[in-house]
């Protein structure tokens, strides 16, 4: 999918709404100022994907877009194993950098996917005027282009596009990196660029 300045402007906006409100929540989880920014936003055909996705070991949690936009696709917050053991450290005040993931760390990493997409989905959901809610949560861990490989062969319906939001948590420690992929049906896709243009013509 080609995007124009107008609506490149527009994800990017859509996305750094969603962050803040899903810093928000993970600073009040975790006790410490973090700050999530959206520097980058794309929209991606979902058979390239493989060229935008990496072979580091990354934690996916997976959810699929509820509400008002019933079976409206899927979202996924990636994060690599090192974002996945920082944040665990500070959620639960350990130290160990060096570790493999654990279950420790897989049960950190739902708890944090699950707050930051829960507001993710309703701060974007609220600029748009509808209603997403997230499905319960599935992990995966492997390699990050496996782990979406398998997710997309579970998919329920198609999809062809995926929007990526690149995103960076600053705190106290160093930033940490991770994505978000928000997999909508055609339906939803179209609803959404509909909804980000009518947002964004006072602007222009």
């Amino acid at each position: 999918m080609e995007l124009d300045p107008i609506q490149i402007d527009a994800l990017a906006e859509f996305g750094n709404i969603g962050a803040a409100h899903a810093a928000t929540s993970l600073s009040q989880m975790l006790m410490s100022p973090i700050e999530m920014t959206v520097p980058e936003v794309q929209a991606v055909d979902i058979a390239e994907m493989h060229n935008y996705i990496g072979s580091e070991i990354s934690a996916m949690v997976v959810f699929q877009i509820q509400g008002e936009v019933a079976d409206g696709g899927y979202i996924v917050v990636s994060m690599p194993r090192e974002t996945v053991i920082q944040l665990t450290n500070l959620m639960l005040g350990t130290t160990d950098p060096d570790r493999e993931i654990n279950e420790m760390d897989q049960s950190a990493a739902i708890e944090i996917g699950n707050i930051m997409i829960s507001a993710f989905l309703d701060a974007t959901a609220e600029l748009l005027g509808i209603v997403m809610l997230p499905s319960p949560p599935a992990l995966a861990i492997d390699m990050a282009h496996a782990a979406f490989e398998s997710i997309v062969a579970q998919l329920a319906y198609d999809v062809n596009d995926v929007l990526i939001f690149n995103t960076e948590l600053t705190s106290e420690a160093p930033p940490v990196y991770g994505s978000i992929y928000m997999l909508p049906n055609a339906d939803l896709m179209q609803q959404l660029f509909l909804m980000l243009k009518r947002l964004m013509e006072p602007l222009a």
